[in-house]
């Protein structure tokens, strides 16, 4: 089987040579755009030798203006569409990596959910993370209308970024999605403020024909809030490790759809651990999780200083067995 094959094969659940693998990382600041993010990408994948080549997306919604209030946040951001240089800029970006891609691989195109790409704008104004994540709950709060109108456009120019994906050749778009943490969105605003946004964008994807990979960032989640989204996805990926929620959990919570995961991204046998230890829990946790339904991954993007043969030893051990 090509690599492609192999992860298709891996989502429908049909018997396979091997199990596949997918692993990313965030580049370094020289290295996130232009012709160095191109190379970096491209060596990544041959350094890893995964099946899967994900190409990253730093190419973020803009600051537009200072913002302080709810009001600051729908006037300053504005309808936006592909012709936009941050969107014209990732397309480019995507379609050179593409290029340069092995033909037998399966790619898949970055794209950040409604909650992060949210508070992109607020972020490079100079706010940090939390603060960031903070005044994005606020503001819902104290101005709903004015909030979620900005964010339907947001989300609109979102779903025309993963059309745009699928149409250059991409598989499939890696959907990353946060709010689901219990420290900032009740169970209720959730449903109400983020989900529908985020169910908008994987339709989006899935009718444009690509591969819908649902990733469920950050620990301390409420998983149950995403089992609605289902039928969204065909991959689900998250933190197994840092939420914690097990793959048999995540195999009832959605369905019995084909998981992403099996390894920690921060810790364990993918930082510090020998030979014999990365081919041995690579086969434990496919031995444990069965062969159907699997594609072999880390809980989320490893550490940009990661040793690339430890990650190249992981993907070969899932592919013998």
């Amino acid at each position: 089987m090509t690599k492609r094959e192999r992860v298709i094969a891996a989502i429908q659940q049909k018997d396979i040579d091997g199990i596949p693998s997918g692993f990313s990382l965030h580049f370094p600041e020289d290295k996130k755009r232009g012709e160095a993010s191109v190379k970096a990408h491209l060596d990544f994948f041959r350094d890893t030798d995964t099946d899967i080549c994900k190409i990253m997306n730093e190419n973020l919604i803009p600051v537009f203006g200072t913002i302080h209030t709810p009001d600051d946040y729908n006037r300053l951001i504005p309808r936006m569409t592909m012709e936009d240089g941050f969107m014209k800029d990732q397309m480019a970006l995507t379609k050179e990596i593409l290029a340069g891609c092995d033909k037998d691989v399966f790619t898949m195109g970055t794209l950040h959910g409604i909650c992060a790409s949210g508070i992109h704008p607020i972020e490079q104004a100079g706010v940090n993370y939390f603060a960031a994540r903070q005044m994005q709950v606020d503001f819902l709060r104290w101005d709903e209308e004015k909030m979620l109108s900005a964010m339907q456009r947001i989300t609109d120019v979102l779903c025309d970024l993963a059309r745009s994906y699928i149409e250059a050749g991409l598989d499939s778009v890696y959907y990353a999605s946060l709010g689901g943490e219990e420290c900032f969105f009740t169970d209720e605003e959730f449903a109400r403020w983020i989900k529908p946004f985020e169910i908008q964008v994987m339709k989006a994807i899935k009718d444009a024909g690509g591969y819908c990979f649902l990733h469920i960032c950050k620990d301390g989640l409420n998983m149950e809030r995403y089992r609605d989204y289902a039928p969204y996805a065909d991959v689900v990926n998250w933190g197994v490790f840092e939420v914690p929620y097990d793959l048999e959990k995540g195999r009832e919570l959605f369905g019995g759809k084909t998981l992403m995961g099996g390894l920690p991204n921060r810790h364990g046998v993918l930082v510090d651990g020998s030979d014999a230890g990365i081919e041995a829990e690579v086969r434990k946790v496919i031995s444990d999780f069965g062969r159907k339904g699997l594609i072999l991954g880390a809980d989320c993007t490893l550490a940009t200083e990661q040793d690339l043969n430890k990650v190249r030893l992981a993907a070969r051990t899932a592919r013998s067995c």
